[in-house]
Parts: structure tokens; C-alpha cells; sequence
């Protein structure tokens, strides 16, 4: 059908699919529970993806143009995609090479239980911020304090939200994130007015949530005995060669991503790093992954790939200790993949439909006074979250939805890009079927629905954004500004 024959869709029919898609995954939630994401939660989408495919058919929508949606989509998800399958391999050669082990070890010396958690979340912030990178840091750093964490008694969802509230901060802070370069283009300001103002809400939010780990550690009984971790020392020891010049490779990995090489490449060689790590230092390491004695060059080829694309597990004498020393490779990460293509299915066939437009525009509406155009921003940015299932669209849609509503409001675009930051990028990795969620659920190995209610700066950032709109607090205007002035709030 001619595009000319096309009539845009109400908000009814753009509602639809997203009521039927909430109300789906909650049923799948409750019958499935932690398991809904093994497969069932993908094919939700994938039908709630059909169902908008069909209503868009009724407005003149050819299959065509919805396929070409899809496409463009699972394009734009093409590189967190490699980012997963190479995060996986790294994990691998990591454990085998005792780089991970090392970090755990070390970790548990010197790091208090009482302090733990406010630890990992600042570490967590000052590493994010060196590399601008949420999903690097979780992946090296991360996975090391979840199992320092995990050995010290405390629950998982805790230590994921420690470790993911850290790393929300540097993401959305540092001048190297491309959600942080991202915003300010959409928004039109430039990258350094963008950070400035930004830290007005950010810090405050980031001290909050700091000072809740820290009275969370002081009023929390770990199970963890001291008992207890020399055993676990003692496991790692015996079973590794443990040493500080394994931290070279980490170390490396983070210099070349503040140099501004591409994660790729960055990733790739710390995995392959991590491999001549592993035959330098863990020779009994990778005998025993590739269950080859007699022959040292096939048992190095063996455990290597191994390591690289499938599950490895180091025994030790210790149980708690084997369950840490557990990775899946790349062929861990297919799953998480599978709910991202999914999810890519479902928000290319409401964007190209106009669906999310369509809703995002009757929002716009409501937004009468700069509290409510900030809130109506801030909600925005969470439902393109939810529907669209990326953290890129998420800032990009509203961003170019709402630029021109700022403008004549006599808001400063800073108002924007500091809303879009403070609520499209800290948002994602809270659903379990966003790109963010899905991975980082799965490299910590903690659902996404178990480390949410402790993500406590990434539940306040939004809520920080809102409230200083609605009190008008260092709410920048438009300098020689012919415009309307804005409502109060």
C-alpha cells in the first residue's frame, strides 16, 4: 500500500500492544517466576510483536515496512550483541587465567564485610567513570565483588545493586559514554554544559545511595565468618597461582577503553590476554578444563577454546567456592541474545508502526508547567524503556520528540539532555527485557527483577530529575529569550 494511503493510528490501537504486552509478562512472570527469561518471556514479545504487527496492518501498514523496522532495529542492537559474545569469552579465559579468582582473593583481604556494599558501589562509580563503559565494568570489577560479596553472606540482589548503581553513575557521568555524548546531541547542547549540569542532580543522588549501602552494611549480620573466608582463601590458593601481576590484563583492558579504543577490539584482547595468562600461570588449571594429561599442546588448544565458548568450572575443595568459579563462555550469552532479537521485534514493529510516537505526542499535551514537561520527559524515557527495550531509543525518541517544547518554554536544552540522562539511561538495566537488563542480569548472574529494589541510584535518579522540576530548582532558561515563559510548577 502507497505510504500516501496510510493513516496515522489512534492512541487506542498504539496502546493496545503495550497493555497486552505488561499484562502478558506479568501472567509469565507469576507462572514462570526467575525462569520466565529461559525462553518464555521471548516469545511474549515476539507475539506482542505480532499483535502490533496486525493492528498496524489495519492503518495501512505493509509487512514490508514493519520488516524493514525490525531490521533497522536488531541492527542497532548488532553491536551490544558482539559486546555479549565477546563479554562471555573474556569471562572464560579470565577464570581460567585466575585473573577473576585473583580479584576475589585480594578482595576479600582487604575489603570490610561492614563496608562492602558502599565500597563496590564506589568502586564500581570511580571505574565506570575512568572507562565510560556500565556494561566493562560489570563485566570485570562486577563479576569479582559478586562473588566477594556472595562469599561475605550477603544477598545477591544487594551486591547487584551496589555494583550496578556504581556503575550507572561513572556511565552517565564520564565524557567517554556514548549515552553521555549521546544526550546532549539530541538535546543540543554541548557535552561539558551537559556534565555540569548534570551534577546537580547526580550527586546528590549518588550520596544518597552511598549513604544507604553504608548503613545497610552496618545494620546487616553476614553470614560469613572469618572461618569461613580462610577457607575460602585457602580454596582459591590451592587451586590457582595467585600473584599481582595478573592484574596487568585488567589494568590493560581499562587503559585502552580511557584511550578511546572501540569495545571491541578493547574486549577481544583482554580475552585473549586472559588466555596467555592462563598457560603462563594455571598450566593445572587448564589440564583440568580440557581433561587432557599427556599432551600439553592439545590440552592448552582444548582448554583455551573451552574457556572461550562454553561452560568451564574450576573444582576446589570448597562447594561455596566451586559455585564462583563457574562460567558459561559465549554459549552462555545465547540466551541473553535471543531475548534481545526478541525484544528488537517487538520495538521495531512499534516504532515503524508510529505507535510510540503516536503515545509520546499525547503525553506532550498534559505537560502544561515545567514539573509536569519535566515528569512527562522523565516518563517518556522509562516507557520507551520498557517498549522499545533500549536505552538508545530511549534517549533518542524523547530527545527529539520534546527538543522543540523546551525551546519555546524558554528551557535551555541542558533541561532536556540532564532529564533524558537522569531517566532514559539509568532506567534501562531496572527491565528484563532491555538490552542493559538482559546483559547485565546475565553476567552477573542475579535476575533483573531480584537486584531492582536495591538499584537505589537508579530508582532516585528519575525522582531526583522530577523533583527538581516541580520546585523549580536550578531549572536553566533560554538567555534573550523571545518565548512564552513557562507555566509555574
Amino acid at each position: 500500500m502507497a505510504k500516501s494511503d496510510r493513516r496515522e493510528p489512534t492512541l487506542i490501537e498504539s496502546l493496545i500492544p503495550v497493555l497486552f504486552l505488561i499484562v502478558f509478562l506479568a501472567f509469565n512472570v507469576f507462572v514462570f517466576g526467575d525462569d520466565s527469561l529461559s525462553g518464555s518471556n521471548q516469545i511474549v514479545l515476539i507475539i506482542s510483536g505480532a499483535l502490533a504487527a496486525l493492528i498496524a496492518s489495519r492503518s495501512g501498514m505493509g509487512w514490508k515496512a514493519l520488516r524493514k523496522g525490525i531490521v533497522r532495529t536488531i541492527n542497532s542492537a548488532m553491536p551490544s550483541i558482539l559486546i555479549l559474545l565477546l563479554i562471555g569469552s573474556l569471562a572464560g579465559t579470565w577464570l581460567l587465567s585466575g585473573i577473576v579468582p585473583a580479584m576475589i582473593y585480594y578482595g576479600l583481604k582487604i575489603i570490610h564485610p561492614v563496608i562492602f556494599l558502599f565500597a563496590a558501589c564506589l568502586v564500581s562509580a570511580i571505574v565506570s567513570l575512568a572507562t565510560g563503559s556500565s556494561w566493562t565494568t560489570v563485566a570485570t570489577l562486577g563479576v569479582a565483588m559478586m562473588g566477594i560479596g556472595i562469599t561475605l553472606g550477603y544477598h545477591e540482589g544487594l551486591i547487584g545493586g551496589a555494583i550496578i548503581s556504581g556503575a550507572y553513575f561513572g556511565d552517565k557521568m564520564s565524557p567517554l559514554s556514548d549515552t553521555t555524548n549521546l544526550a546532549p546531541a539530541m538535546a543540543g547542547t554541548d557535552l561539558f554544559t551537559h556534565i555540569r549540569y548534570m551534577t546537580l542532580t547526580t550527586f546528590p543522588t549518588m550520596s544518597i545511595t552511598l549513604i544507604i549501602f553504608l548503613l545497610i552494611g552496618f545494620g546487616t549480620k553476614t553470614a560469613g565468618s572469618v572461618m569461613d573466608m580462610e577457607e575460602v582463601l585457602s580454596a582459591i590458593d590451592s587451586s590457582f597461582n595467585i600473584n599481582l601481576i595478573l592484574f596487568v590484563v585488567p589494568a590493560l583492558v581499562i587503559f585502552l577503553i580511557i584511550r578511546k579504543v572501540s569495545p571491541l577490539p578493547a574486549l577481544l584482547a583482554g580475552t585473549l590476554l586472559g588466555g596467555v595468562f592462563a598457560l603462563i600461570f594455571q598450566p593445572d588449571a587448564i589440564h583440568h578444563v580440557s581433561g587432557i594429561a599427556n599432551n600439553s599442546f592439545k590440552s592448552a588448544y582444548i582448554g583455551l577454546m573451552k574457556a572461550m565458548y562454553t561452560t568451564i568450572s574450576i573444582e576446589t575443595p570448597n562447594a561455596q567456592v566451586n559455585e564462583l568459579l563457574t562460567t558459561g563462555g559465549m554459549a552462555g550469552m545465547l540466551n541473553t541474545i535471543w531475548l534481545i532479537i526478541s525484544a528488537m521485534i517487538y520495538g521495531g514493529i512499534m516504532d515503524a508502526a508510529g505507535f510510540l510516537e503516536r503515545i509520546t505526542r499525547a503525553i506532550i499535551i498534559y505537560a502544561k508547567s515545567t514539573g509536569s514537561l519535566i515528569a512527562s520527559t522523565t516518563g517518556t524515557c522509562v516507557f520507551f524503556n520498557l517498549t522499545a527495550s533500549d536505552q538508545y531509543l530511549a534517549i533518542v525518541v524523547p530527545g527529539r520528540m520534546f527538543a522543540s517544547t523546551y525551546e519555546k518554554r524558554g528551557l535551555a536544552p541542558e533541561n532536556l539532555s540532564r532529564t533524558l540522562e537522569d531517566s532514559g539511561t539509568v532506567t534501562s538495566v531496572l527491565i528484563p527485557w532491555n538490552t542493559c537488563g538482559a546483559y547485565q542480569s546475565s553476567v552477573l548472574g542475579v535476575p533483573t527483577l531480584t537486584y531492582l529494589p536495591y538499584c537505589f541510584f537508579n530508582i532516585l535518579s528519575p525522582l531526583m530529575t522530577m523533583l527538581f522540576g516541580y520546585f523549580g530548582i536550578k531549572i536553566r532558561k533560554l538567555e534573550n529569550n523571545n518565548a512564552n515563559p513557562p507555566a509555574s510548577s
